[in-house]
C-alpha cells in the first residue's frame, strides 16, 4: 500500500484589527479540511511584519510544515494604497483610448475625484481603432499616431501607460489593444502597459477607470508581491506564493503584479469561501445551496450571498470605489454599523435605545464593560442577557433590564433588515455566522432557516484564503443568428474551462460557477455571456507562470518625481462645493440678463432631478452629466433661457440619443447628435437655430442638447422646458406629435440620424406617425446600435402650445431636494422633500413605501417589459425616525408593471380587498431608493431594495386633449380597459430664472 504525501496549504487574509493564518490539510480522505493550526496577530501598520507574525505562530504549532503545497494570502496593501492617496505608492497614468470619432467629449479621469485625479492624471490620447458591437473596426489602429503618443509619454516622463479600446472585451481576432501595447513596449522599454479587457468588463469609462487605478499601482505591487516571496523564503518556505482575488481565486505573484485590483475586496470573499468550506466540513459534503454570510466583527457586520457554487454573489454592474465609478468583479457584500464594540446608548427624552455605528473597535478589551471599562457595548449586552461568556459577567449586572432586552431587540433588527435587503427571494436562506462577533447574533431570524455557527468560524478568511481556487473568465458578444442561445452558451463555458485549465486548474475539478446569457436591446442575432469556470489548483509549479520578472523588494519608499503635474482646468462658471446643507441653501444659480449659466453645481442637479423624471425609463444621464461637466470645466458656457424670450418666428432645434444602452456605455457620446443636425439643417436649407430643446427631459436625453447648444458647438440656449414631460419609450410619444392631428408626424419630419462615423439617413414621409420610430431603430440597428437623431426644427410660436415649460428648472429642483436631504440627513422624509419640491400635494405625493419583494423582465422588441412587486414596511422593520416629521406608513403591497418606463400602479390593500389603481400614465411614477433617494430605473430594480414610490401629475398637454391621452395613456401600451384617472392638479414649475434673475 502506497501512502500519499499529505496536502497542505497555508492561508492568511489581512483585516483591519486582526491579521488570520491558518494550516489546512486538504489531502483527499476523511483528514479533508482539517484545521492543523491558527492564529490572530494584530494588523501592523507595515502589513508585511502582521503577515510573518501570523505564519509564524502557526508554524511553530505545526508538526511537519515540509508538505505545505502553497501560501494563499489575502492582503489588504493595494486598496489601503489608493484610500490613503499616498504619493509613494502610486504614479501618474498616461492613457492611450482607441476610439476613432467617438467619446471625445468624456476623455479620461473625467469622473475621478479631484484629489485622485491630480495625484494620478497623466496625458491622454484619443487615437484611431475601436470596434463596434458586432465585432467590425469603428477604424483601424494608425501607428503614427501611437508613435507620436509615445514621444509624448517619453517627454513627460510618465513610466505606466492604460490602453483601453471601445468593445475590447469582444476583441478576440484584431486584438487591438495587444497591437498598440506591442507597439509601446517596443518604442519605450521602461513603461509597463496595463490593456483594458485584462482588468474590467463591458463599460469604457468604468472599465478605463479600473485599468487607471490598476495601472497607479503596478510598481508599488511588483514591490510588495516581491516582499511577500521574501517573506515566505525568509520563513523557510519553499512553496509558491499566491494573492487572492476579489471572486475567491488565486493570482500568482506575477498576475497580482500585473491585476493588483483584483485583490481589492478579497477580504469579504475570503470569508464568504471560508464559510462554504466550514460548512462543507460540518455535513460531510459540498452543502450546494444558496446561503447568507453574515461576518460580525469589531466595528461592523458584513453580509454576502454564498451561491449554490460555493462563490460568492458578484456585485451590479457598476460600484463605486475612492469615488471612482467601476465595473470589475467585486463581492456584493452590505455593511451595517454592528459589531462587538459597537456602543449602545440610550436617548433620555425617547428611551428608544441605539446601538452604533459608533464603535470603541480594538480598543473593546480595556473600554467595554465586561473588561472593565467605562462604555456600553454590544458585547456587554449578550453578556448580561445570559446569551454570552465573555470577560467579567458581573461587571454588567447592573445594566438596566430593558436596557438589554431593548437592545438585543435592536440587534434582531439591525440583523433581519439587511439579511433581508440581501435576499433574492422571498423564501427563508440559512445563514453560515462567521467573525469574532458573531456572539451578537441570536439563534433564529425572521426569514432565515437556521443560523449556523461552525468551529473555526473567527479564522474562515483564513481558510477561505487557503482554499482559494484558479479562474478563467470569458465577457463577449457573440452571434446567435445560426444557433439558439443555449448552444453558443456552451461554447463559451468551453471556453472559460479552458482558461481556467490554462490557468493551472485541476482539468478534473473545474466547474462552471456563473454563466449568464444577456440579450442585447435592438440587436437581434446577438447575445452577450459572461461565463466563469473554476477548479482547485493543479499543484504542479509548472502551472504557476515564473515571478523572475518581478523586481527586487526595495523597503525604502520615495515619492516618485518627474511625472509632469496634471493639466490645469478652468471654470466657465465657477461654482463652490457644497458640503454643507447651509452651503446648498446659500448656493445661487448664476442669472444674467434673462439667461441662466450653468455651473457644474447646476448640472449635477439637473442630472440627478432628470433621472427621477425618467419614471425608470430614458437611461441613466451619468455619462451625459460628466461630458457638460467637463466642458464647463474647460471655459465652455451654456445657457438656458425661458420661452418667452424667443421672437414668435425663431426656430428651435430638438432631438437626442437612440440606440442600446450597452453601446452608449461603450462608445459612449460622438458627434452623432450634432451631425445629425448639421445633416438636417443643410437639407432644409437653414443656416441658424434661435435655441435647442430638449426631445424628452427624463433620463440622458433631458441634458444632450446643452451639448450643441454650448459655446463649443452653436453658441446657442436651450430652452427650459421639453416635448415629453418625461422619457416615453417611442418617438411618437411627444407634444408635437399630440397637435399633429394628421397621425403622420408632420412636426416630426424630415427627420436625420447619423452614425457619428460617415452614416447618415434623411427621413421625409411617413404613412403614419408609429412607422417613423419603428423605420429609424431598424437603421439605427445597422448603423452601429446608437446614432444621433434631430428632428424638423419648429417655431417659437408653435412651442406656445406644444413645449412643457420649466422643466429644466423642474429638475434642477429635484436635484437641489436630494443634495439637501442627504447633507441634512433627511433621506427618511425625502418622499414629502419632494413633492414640496414638486409644489405640493397637489403636484405630487408619495405613492407607496416598501421593499421589492418580486422583478419579472424580458427584453421584446428593443424594450424592457416587465413588472416589480412592493411590499409595505413591516411594523417592527428599522426606519429611521424624524420625531417632527413621522415616517409615512403603508400596509399592503404595489405593482407596477413597466415598458422601459414604470405604466402604472396598482395597490392590494390584502385581506381578500379588491386592487385599486393609483396611477397610471401620463402622470408620472417614480421609484426612488429609499436609503439614497435616488431614482431608479427599470433595470436597476432587483430584491430587497427599499423603495419609496412618487406620483407627478401630467402636464396638460397630455391630459387636456383627446389626442394626447390617446398617445400617452394606457392605450398606447395595449391596456385599453384601464381609464386614467388625475393623480391631481397641474402646477406649472417655477422658473429658476424668474426667482433668481
Amino acid at each position: 500500500m502506497t501512502l500519499t504525501s499529505p496536502v497542505l496549504r497555508l492561508g492568511v487574509d489581512v483585516g483591519g484589527t486582526n491579521t488570520d493564518a491558518v494550516l489546512l490539510d486538504l489531502s483527499p480522505g476523511p483528514r479533508r479540511g482539517s484545521v492543523l493550526a491558527s492564529a490572530k496577530h494584530p494588523t501592523t501598520p507595515e502589513v508585511t511584519l502582521g503577515i510573518r507574525n501570523a505564519i509564524q505562530s502557526v508554524l511553530k504549532q505545526a508538526k511537519d510544515v515540509s508538505h505545505i503545497q502553497a501560501l494563499s494570502i489575502g492582503t489588504t496593501h493595494f486598496v489601503n494604497a489608493l484610500v490613503e492617496r499616498d504619493p509613494r505608492r502610486l504614479d501618474k497614468v498616461a492613457v492611450i483610448r482607441l476610439c476613432g470619432p467617438f467619446s471625445r467629449g468624456t476623455p479620461p479621469f473625467i469622473g475621478f475625484p479631484r484629489e485622485l485625479r491630480d495625484l494620478l492624471e497623466g496625458p491622454h490620447f484619443l487615437l484611431s481603432g475601436g470596434l463596434q458591437i458586432d465585432g467590425s473596426e469603428i477604424s483601424s489602429v494608425n501607428r503614427k499616431e501611437v508613435e507620436e503618443a509615445c514621444a509624448e509619454i517619453r517627454k513627460q516622463g510618465i513610466s505606466v501607460v492604460a490602453v483601453v479600446s471601445v468593445f475590447a472585451p469582444i476583441d478576440f481576432e484584431i486584438k487591438q489593444e495587444e497591437h498598440v501595447a506591442s507597439i509601446i513596449r517596443e518604442l519605450l522599454k521602461d513603461v509597463n502597459v496595463v490593456c483594458s479587457k485584462e482588468v474590467a468588463h463591458i463599460g469604457i469609462l468604468e472599465r478605463e477607470n479600473a485599468s487607471i487605478l490598476n495601472a497607479s499601482l503596478l510598481r508599488y505591487a511588483k514591490k510588495t508581491v516581491t516582499g511577500f516571496r521574501s517573506a515566505a523564503k525568509a520563513l523557510q518556505l519553499q512553496c509558491p506564493v499566491f494573492i487572492t482575488s476579489n471572486d475567491g481565486t488565486l493570482l500568482s505573484c506575477e498576475q497580482a503584479a500585473q491585476l493588483p485590483i483584483r485583490t481589492f475586496s478579497s477580504g469579504p470573499t475570503n470569508s464568504m469561501r471560508g464559510a462554504a468550506f466550514l460548512a462543507s466540513l460540518e455535513s460531510g459534503h459540498a452543502k450546494g445551496e444558496s446561503a447568507l454570510v453574515v461576518d460580525i466583527g469589531g466595528t461592523t457586520t458584513d453580509v454576502g450571498m454564498l451561491l449554490p457554487s460555493g462563490f460568492p454573489r458578484q456585485a451590479a454592474a457598476h460600484h463605486e470605489f475612492c469615488g471612482v465609478r467601476l465595473n470589475f468583479s467585486m463581492p456584493h457584500v452590505t455593511s451595517i454599523g454592528l459589531g462587538g464594540g459597537s456602543i449602545v446608548q440610550q436617548n433620555p427624552a425617547t428611551q428608544k435605545v441605539t446601538i452604533g455605528p459608533d464603535s470603541v473597535g480594538y480598543r473593546i478589551l480595556s473600554e467595554a464593560l465586561v473588561f472593565g471599562g467605562s462604555i456600553l457595548t454590544a458585547t456587554d449586552i449578550v453578556v448580561a442577557s445570559g446569551h454570552a461568556q465573555v470577560g467579567e459577567a458581573s461587571l454588567v449586572g447592573h445594566v438596566d433590564a430593558a436596557v438589554v432586552a431593548a437592545a438585543e431587540a435592536r440587534i434582531r433588527t439591525m440583523l433581519q433588515n439587511v439579511v433581508d435587503a440581501m435576499k433574492t427571494s422571498a423564501q427563508d436562506v440559512p445563514v453560515y455566522l462567521v467573525g469574532g462577533g458573531s456572539i451578537l447574533s441570536p439563534d433564529a431570524l425572521e426569514g432565515v432557516s437556521k443560523v449556523h455557527r461552525f468551529p473555526h468560524f473567527d479564522v474562515a478568511n483564513a481558510v477561505g484564503a487557503a482554499i482559494a481556487q484558479i479562474s478563467g473568465i470569458v465577457d463577449s458578444v457573440e452571434d446567435t443568428s445560426a444557433s439558439t442561445v443555449p448552444q453558443v452558451r456552451a461554447i463559451v463555458e468551453q471556453r472559460a474551462i479552458a482558461r481556467a485549465i490554462a490557468a493551472g486548474a485541476d482539468p478534473k475539478r473545474v466547474a462552471i460557477i456563473e454563466s449568464e446569457a444577456i440579450p442585447i436591446a435592438y440587436t437581434p442575432g446577438r447575445c452577450r455571456f459572461y461565463v466563469k469556470a473554476a477548479g482547485e489548483w493543479s499543484g504542479s509549479s509548472s502551472a504557476t507562470p515564473d515571478d523572475s520578472g518581478l523586481e527586487p523588494v526595495d523597503t525604502a519608499e520615495t515619492v516618485p518625481t518627474a511625472n509632469g503635474d496634471a493639466k490645469a482646468r478652468t471654470h466657465a462658471v465657477e461654482a463652490p462645493e457644497l458640503v454643507t446643507a447651509d452651503d446648498v441653501l446659500a448656493y445661487k444659480p448664476k442669472v444674467q440678463r434673462g439667461e441662466w449659466f450653468l455651473s457644474e453645481v447646476d448640472l449635477e442637479w439637473i442630472s440627478e432631478g432628470c433621472y427621477v423624471l425618467g419614471c425608470g425609463g430614458g437611461g441613466s444621464p451619468f455619462h451625459t452629466f460628466l461630458h457638460l461637466r467637463e466642458m464647463v470645466r474647460s471655459g465652455e458656457v451654456i445657457r438656458v433661457i425661458d420661452l418667452s424670450a424667443l421672437e414668435p418666428d425663431a426656430l428651435v432645434g430638438w432631438g437626442g440619443g437612440m440606440g442600446s444602452p450597452e453601446v452608449s456605455a461603450e462608445r459612449l457620446l460622438g458627434e452623432e447628435y450634432n451631425e445629425a443636425t448639421d445633416e438636417l439643417l443643410s437639407f432644409l436649407g437653414m443656416k441658424k437655430l434661435a435655441a435647442f430643446c430638449a426631445l424628452e427631459i427624463g433620463g440622458g436625453n433631458g441634458m444632450i442638447n446643452m451639448i450643441p447648444a454650448s459655446t463649443k458647438h452653436y453658441n446657442i440656449p436651450c430652452i427650459d422646458g421639453d416635448f415629453m414631460g418625461r422619457a416615453y419609450p417611442t418617438g411618437w410619444q411627444t407634444t408635437p406629435n399630440v397637435y399633429d392631428p394628421s397621425g403622420k408626424g408632420l412636426n416630426l419630419l424630415p427627420a436625420a440620424i447619423s452614425s457619428g462615423d460617415g452614416n447618415v439617413m434623411i427621413m421625409m414621409k411617413a404613412k403614419k406617425d408609429t412607422e417613423i420610430d419603428r423605420a429609424l431603430r431598424a437603421a439605427c440597428v445597422e448603423m452601429g446600435t446608437l446614432v444621433g437623431q434631430a428632428h424638423r426644427p419648429l417655431t417659437a410660436e408653435f412651442l406656445e402650445t406644444s413645449l412643457i415649460v420649466n422643466t429644466v428648472s423642474l429638475s434642477w429642483r429635484l436635484g437641489r431636494a436630494l443634495a439637501l436631504a442627504r447633507r441634512q440627513h433627511s433621506i427618511a422624509r425625502i418622499g414629502s422633500i419632494l413633492v414640496d419640491a414638486l409644489g405640493g400635494r397637489k403636484s405630487g405625493r408619495v405613492l407607496f413605501s416598501g421593499k421589492i419583494t418580486d422583478v419579472q423582465r424580458t427584453v421584446y422588441k428593443g424594450h424592457t417589459i416587465g413588472s416589480v412587486h412592493i411590499d409595505a414596511f413591516a411594523v417592527d422593520d428599522d426606519l429611521e425616525e424624524d420625531p417632527e416629521y413621522p415616517t409615512e406608513r403603508f400596509s399592503g403591497s404595489l405593482v407596477i408593471p413597466f415598458k422601459n418606463e414604470n405604466l402604472y400602479a396598482e395597490y392590494h390593500p390584502g385581506d381578500g380587498a379588491p386592487s385599486k389603481i393609483i396611477a397610471t400614465v401620463p402622470d408620472l411614477i417614480c421609484v426612488l431608493d429609499a436609503q439614497s433617494g435616488a431614482a431608479l430605473g427599470t433595470p436597476e430594480f432587483k430584491y430587497g431594495l427599499r423603495v419609496l414610490v412618487l406620483g407627478i401629475t401630467a402636464a396638460p398637454q397630455w391630459t387636456d386633449t383627446p389626442r394626447g391621452l390617446e398617445l400617452g395613456d394606457l392605450r398606447a401600451f395595449g391596456y385599453d380597459d384601464i381609464p386614467y384617472i388625475p393623480l391631481g392638479t397641474y402646477s406649472k414649475p417655477r422658473s429658476v430664472i424668474e426667482e433668481y434673475s
